[in-house]
């Protein structure tokens, strides 16, 4: 069963990149002569020409998160793999591709500046300080979140943690290689990649670095506070961009890892992990809306329309390079989820220490059919899920940084903004209630609110689509309105379930409902309103 999924997924993926993802960039009409933000706005810092497979690796390891591991695992323990599979299948092709292809030409189309923009441009200002408001504060909650979970895998295992700082040193390496000395892509990536899988295997059986590099949690928090304060402020083409690009291959390879296992691996009891549990199987558990906003990144998530238009656009170096990067990124990422699926079902159902544990134990068993030790195997799945942590943080501290710049009208400079975003975020991460920290307080409604994101950020390419490309957009708007309801009512349960247990949440809840009418009635009368023939973007 497991080999059937993966080829499934694989033909269906392969088919929708070749046929609909065509058909989107015709629609798109993007064009490779046109000129883009990456080189008409070029200043070697935020905006980068980048080759197209360096940008893919950036672009991947950044959307990636721990979203299509820990989603579809969380959601298949719950209501089956069946639904769960489906959903990725599906979200992936019509909606996270479409979202975050999407999102990606429509900054492409507004200087690389990010959805705010596009809202501010085809919808109004007042729309655009209630997008980026919201996206800023989700951004501020994720880094929050992301840096408690690294520093937490750091304190436990340390040679995850050397490996970290290792490739962090490497990819600085890189990119001065690359960029300044101008050394050939394929002969830096022979060398660097080996020496990143290399201190992997190392730290896993050296001694020194078991004691060497064994800190508190504390201590991996300041220093991860000082790792995103610098990614957010260096010059993209030394740290973000070849840190992502390196990482990258860890994920390459645990793709690959999980590829094989998934075909060749036999003897798999496949029937403890039930196909389908029903529509509510367990009190207040309810299919729709939870299993769409739970796998979350395994088929939509607005992080990603956030990531595209944040720092990909401003790296892209040809308009055509948003299909493979925008459309295909998406769907390796629905790979992913589709072997997180298979690590679940491997495990019998979910293991003591959640979602990360049955994947690191998933992936260690599929390394031993290539003569991995599966202890090294496992060290290798939990190694490339950090990369998945890391390389979101320290990206989403640099969009943070780009959309407090934009919010603020581009009066603040870059350390002064990344010092706001970095200073939220760490009230979230010390400030407590009782013994419960902030962020821990209102992480159950960032589910939601991510899908809230994306279909935000779905209406304002949408309304984009009909008034600047004078193009149908129910290809966006149906995802779009599915999206919106879906999770109008995933809020409408945390209110229900909150309102007298946990005030706070049913008031966030509450206030995200009403940022999300407004925006939705500001953009249907942008909709009615005349246009220019000729879209000034274009």
């Amino acid at each position: 069963m497991l080999a059937t999924m993966f080829i499934i997924a694989i033909v269906v993926y392969g088919v929708a990149y070749v046929t609909y993802g065509k058909w989107l960039k015709n629609v798109f009409a993007l064009d490779p002569n046109k000129e883009t933000p990456a080189t008409c706005l070029y200043d070697g810092i935020d905006y980068c020409p980048t080759h197209p497979a360096v940008l893919m690796g950036h672009h991947f390891a950044s959307i990636a998160g721990a979203g299509p591991i820990v989603g579809p695992i969380a959601a298949a323990s719950v209501f089956g793999w069946l639904p769960t599979y489906l959903w990725v299948l599906i979200g992936s092709v019509f909606f996270g591709g479409v979202h975050d292809m999407g999102s990606l030409v429509a900054s492409l189309r507004h200087k690389g500046l990010s959805v705010g923009e596009v809202v501010f441009e085809w919808i109004g200002a007042p729309a655009k300080k209630l997008f980026l408001v919201f996206t800023w504060l989700a951004l501020t909650l994720v880094i929050a979140v992301f840096l408690e979970l690294s520093a937490q895998t750091f304190a436990a295992d340390p040679a995850v943690a050397f490996s970290a700082i290792v490739y962090m040193v490497i990819a600085m390496l890189f990119g001065w290689l690359v960029y300044r000395l101008g050394l050939n892509l394929l002969y830096s990536t022979i060398i660097m990649v080996p020496l990143v899988i290399g201190s992997i295997f190392y730290g896993n059986s050296s001694a020194w670095v078991m004691t060497t590099f064994k800190f508190s949690v504390e201590f991996w928090r300041w220093a991860l506070v000082v790792y995103i304060f610098a990614a957010s402020v260096l010059p993209v083409w030394l740290l973000l961009q070849p840190r992502d690009y390196l990482a990258s291959f860890l994920l390459y390879f645990s793709v690959f890892i999980g590829a094989v296992g998934m075909i060749f691996m036999s003897g798999v009891d496949t029937t403890k992990v039930p196909m389908f549990t029903g529509f509510a199987p367990k009190d207040g558990q309810y299919l729709w809306p939870l299993l769409f906003i739970t796998v979350a990144c395994g088929a939509i998530s607005g992080f990603h329309s956030l990531v595209g238009s944040g720092t990909t656009s401003k790296q892209m170096r040809r308009e055509t390079d948003a299909l493979p990067v925008g459309y295909g990124a998406m769907l390796i990422e629905g790979v992913v989820a589709v072997i997180a699926l298979g690590t679940l079902i491997m495990a019998g159902g979910m293991m003591k220490g959640g979602p990360t544990v049955v994947y690191g134990a998933g992936i260690g068993k599929m390394c031993g059919l290539i003569g991995i030790d599966p202890k090294v195997g496992t060290s290798l799945g939990l190694l490339a899920l950090n990369s998945f942590l890391l390389t979101s943080l320290d990206t989403a501290t640099r969009i943070a940084r780009y959309q407090f710049q934009e919010l603020t009208g581009n009066r603040l400079d870059k350390y002064s903004a990344t010092a706001v975003g970095v200073a939220i975020a760490l009230i979230l991460l010390f400030w407590k209630t009782g013994n419960t920290p902030a962020w821990a307080l209102i992480w159950p409604v960032f589910g939601a609110a991510n899908q809230l994101v994306a279909a935000m950020a779905l209406l304002a390419i949408g309304v984009w689509v009909i008034r600047c490309l004078n193009k149908p957009a129910n290809f966006i708007m149906i995802p779009m309105l599915f999206m919106l309801v879906t999770t109008f009512a995933g809020l409408g349960l945390l209110i229900v379930d909150n309102l007298k247990k946990q005030p706070l949440l049913a008031a966030i809840s509450v206030i995200l409902l009403v940022m999300a009418v407004v925006l939705c009635k500001m953009a249907w009368g942008a909709i009615n309103k005349p246009t220019d023939n000729l879209c000034k973007t274009e």
